[in-house]
């Protein structure tokens, strides 16, 4: 087995259109949508950091400026902050960008699905390690532990296969879903032995789902470059995912924590709230507010 280094870039596809939060995406990123005070995309990044990963790669379509001018260095905002001797907002607005963070911007020129958004960073990656993050997939560790990709690093550090995130969803729930099935090695690791992409609850293999967040080897690229079109005529990243389980086997991780499906108004809308009664500034003026019977019928 060929023994990997350890993961140091992260691809953040990032070129969809946003279409169930329009109006509200037609001039601005689905990832730049904000909970409470910082953007989907910001999350997704600090988790990536966090877990040890420097490099950043966003695959961006047409009108994802926003996003690169997020993480870029804004001179006339932290002049006048500078000038105002707002300190506080000035070292926040530089925390955003760390010094020692690289990011690459790569175009994802059609929409033919996440496997091909991913391969469009496989110049970037070359054949080093990677991590995949979805930004809708808003993710944090349980009661303060490890995030949820560095479990899944960790996890990849022992096994030196490809480690995705997986949790276990409603049968009904199944079709919106890669699907995996396998061989338990462990209390929260499985062997895959099987992966289906949105199957119908009848058909589905079990109710472990695939989560936003996955550690990949280099060699998904050729699988992905050679495989036919999948599910919804789209270059599905499972796809080419599940061709390495015979070739270099894939292990599938029960994560510790939550996800909030930010890709949807009603996930957006719990992940809002709970962030926001957690959050520092505002927290226990608004669980205050919920409390108060204040809110309308």
């Amino acid at each position: 087995m060929k023994k990997y280094t350890k993961v140091e870039k992260a691809v953040f596809p990032v070129a969809g259109l946003g279409t169930r939060f329009l109006p509200a995406t037609k001039a601005q990123p689905k990832e730049m949508l904000p909970i409470v005070d910082k953007p989907l995309i910001q999350y997704a990044v600090e988790e990536a950091y966090d877990a040890g990963i420097r490099h950043m790669i966003f695959v961006t379509g047409r009108n994802k400026r926003a996003i690169e001018d997020h993480f870029d260095t804004a001179y006339e905002l932290e002049s006048e902050l500078e000038a105002s001797r707002k300190t506080e907002l000035l070292d926040l607005v530089r925390s955003l960008a760390p010094a020692d963070m690289d990011c690459t911007y790569v175009r994802q020129p059609r929409m033919l699905g996440l496997g091909h958004a991913v391969l469009c960073a496989a110049p970037m990656v070359g054949n080093s390690p990677f991590a995949v993050l979805l930004a809708d997939d808003l993710m944090k560790g349980a009661n303060g532990g490890p995030n949820v990709l560095a479990q899944l690093v960790e996890a990849f550090d022992q096994v030196q296969t490809s480690v995705i995130a997986v949790q276990e969803v409603p049968l009904e729930h199944v079709k919106r879903y890669g699907i995996v099935a396998g061989e338990a090695k462990g209390e929260r690791l499985v062997k895959v032995q099987r992966m289906v992409e949105k199957p119908s609850p009848e058909n589905a293999p079990s109710r472990l789902g695939v989560a936003g967040r996955y550690v990949l080897t280099p060699s998904v690229f050729e699988k992905i470059r050679n495989q036919p079109r999948g599910s919804g005529g789209e270059i599905q990243l499972t796809d080419g995912i599940a061709q390495l389980i015979e070739t270099e086997g894939v292990h599938a991780y029960r994560y510790e924590g939550k996800r909030y499906d930010c890709g949807t108004k009603q996930g957006f809308l719990e992940a809002t709230v709970e962030f926001a009664l957690e959050h520092p500034e505002v927290g226990q003026h608004f669980r205050d507010y919920l409390r108060s019977g204040q809110l309308a019928p």
